[in-house]
């Protein structure tokens, strides 16, 4: 029964892998940071044939005041809060399951007894427990404002759509993976760790114990490096500028809890499973897990880059396999050199094990283009499919026979299944003024879970995607599109990304920032044709239909057709 406890945080980590309601591990920026009032929209060179930019020196930038003058729409509210709560739920998993890992697991007794006996009595070794365990939270979200200050938001947001950091990214994983699988150890010098671990006995009080905390950090590095590194790539991702240390705060309140908790009630340390081959078990899980979301990453970069190899296709099948592995091995039918031989198949290894082979069969239809719901965001899109038996679409409703043949940049962005987009913003306009319908612009990225989501979840919806094929003009501004270069006219220098803007995604993520203050994605603006908002923008609904259909509908009530 104990050991069926200990499990189930690694059920709830394979779940927010799995599970579409879950907290996604693999989120791009869905959060909009405050942007700077005084940032403006500047070009260098020509501007004659640019619509964006002659509708963009009318107005400048968008003030509060239009925002203040739109009524919000029922059911819409801001995503900055969730997404920084789905970070800390995300932290606190990844302590918890830090916690269960080999290197820290067997130290809970042992640096409790230390603190009694050190302490003289209980009361004073609750107190030292207590210190200890704030110790650990300050030296991990300590960790997270260093990434926060050397990087920033929009830094952070600009990484997290490139695609070279993709690839480092699904490098960096899949080292973790192969360590945790047991290949080798990924450890600090010893040196280094040497000269805190001798603080920690030299210095008395306060510090003697936040040396303790610092040892605990650095001599568990092993174990929790791979933990650490994963939520500190998913929380940067975000591109919110307290994400890393929000999510450093969730891991290390799990990780600093059961050491106080112990001190506090020696029942529950008398109550915790013995340390055994389990935890090695839950290790090598977790390496099943890193390589699957590794993946992910390899996906984002093939997007970015345009290589079209790693189709979704190729990306199911190696998840098939994964967790197909990851069955055998709970079953005792895989194993790794330093495993524990396994005497008999316990009934919680026998229902993950299931599980595992169950999510598997779940994805193969997947291969024939069925839409396998829960992965959406993660796997590639559904475009990159080579071969489609059926899903879900959005071609109900008549065909706009006055849409261009081809638009610009399709050669390379491809849009989302029944639906005609522009992908340049001028284009878009002058085809909006010629329809004489309202624009929505679609500000997107290819490394975007939501927008996916979004596109796969909600657009499909008749009620959806009717409204935006027959009452709207689409454009979709893809913010980290790398490989289309922008011609001399538009190239401008970008208060808020600190450069030019050389390539389209430069362009569209500083239009987005100067025009709307605003750097999330998925984020929809429905505009009248001088770009101004029709209605407050929003960013991703996945959990209801009839608010997101509000919004558009709103913001056909309010255009007034020329």
């Amino acid at each position: 029964m104990k050991r069926i406890i200990i499990l189930i945080f690694l059920v709830g980590f394979f779940l927010s892998f799995t599970t579409e309601k879950s907290f996604a591990l693999s989120v791009q920026t869905d959060t909009t940071t405050a942007i700077p009032d005084d940032l403006e929209f500047t070009t260098v060179g020509s501007e004659e044939d640019s619509l964006a930019n002659d509708s963009i020196a009318k107005t400048e930038s968008i003030k509060t005041d239009t925002a203040n003058a739109v009524t919000p729409i029922a059911g819409i509210t801001a995503d900055a809060s969730r997404t920084l709560w789905q970070t800390f739920m995300e932290g606190l998993l990844g302590g918890f399951l830090a916690f269960l890992m080999p290197c820290i697991f067997p130290m809970v007794p042992l640096t409790v007894s230390y603190f009694t006996k050190r302490a003289g009595s209980k009361q004073k070794g609750i107190g030292q427990a207590i210190i200890y365990g704030l110790s650990i939270i300050v030296i991990y979200v300590a960790v997270g404002l260093l990434i926060t200050l050397l990087f920033g938001s929009a830094k952070l947001n600009e990484l997290s759509s490139s695609g070279t950091f993709n690839i480092f990214f699904f490098a960096l994983l899949v080292v973790f993976a192969v360590s945790f699988f047991g290949a080798f150890e990924i450890t600090l010098p010893s040196a280094f760790v040497n000269k805190i671990d001798a603080k920690a006995d030299n210095s008395k009080g306060l510090g003697g114990i936040f040396f303790m905390a610092a040892s605990l950090a650095l001599v568990s590095f092993s174990c929790t490096g791979p933990i650490i590194g994963t939520l500190l790539v998913q929380a940067s991702e975000k591109g919110d500028v307290l994400a890393p240390a929000i999510g450093m705060f969730g891991f290390a309140l799990a990780l600093a809890l059961p050491f106080t908790l112990s001190a506090i009630f020696p029942g529950f340390l008398n109550s915790m499973p013995k340390s055994g081959g389990w935890l090695n078990s839950v290790k090598v899980c977790l390496g099943f897990l890193e390589l699957a979301l590794a993946l992910k990453f390899l996906s984002s970069a093939d997007l970015v880059w345009h290589w079209n190899w790693f189709d979704r296709e190729v990306f199911l099948a190696l998840w098939i396999v994964i967790f197909v592995l990851m069955g055998f091995y709970l079953l005792g039918k895989l194993k790794f050199s330093h495993d524990s031989p396994l005497a008999f198949i316990s009934v919680p290894r026998l229902l993950f094990a299931t599980v595992s082979f169950a999510f598997a069969v779940y994805m193969v239809p997947g291969l024939w283009g069925a839409p396998v719901s829960v992965l959406s965001g993660l796997a590639p899109p559904m475009n990159t499919q080579d071969f489609v038996l059926g899903g879900p679409s959005a071609q109900s409703g008549p065909v706009d026979t006055t849409f261009p043949k081809k638009v610009k940049y399709s050669e390379k962005i491809h849009a989302p299944k029944g639906f005609n987009v522009f992908f340049d913003l001028d284009e878009g306009v002058e085809y909006a003024k010629k329809v004489n319908k309202p624009i929505m612009l679609d500000f997107t990225g290819w490394s975007c879970v939501n927008c996916r989501k979004m596109e796969d979840h909600v657009w499909v919806k008749p009620e959806v995607g009717n409204l935006i094929k027959e009452k709207y003009v689409l454009i979709q501004l893809y913010v980290d599109e790398r490989t289309i270069e922008m011609p001399e006219n538009k190239v401008h220098y970008s208060k808020y990304l600190k450069g030019k803007t050389t390539d389209l995604g430069k362009w569209n993520q500083d239009f987005q920032a100067t025009r709307y203050k605003a750097n999330s994605q998925p984020y929809y603006v429905l505009t009248d044709h001088s770009l101004n908002p029709l209605v407050p923008p929003v960013g991703a609904i996945l959990d209801d239909d009839k608010a997101y259909v509000a919004f558009l509908q709103s913001g056909i009530d309010k255009f007034k057709p020329l």
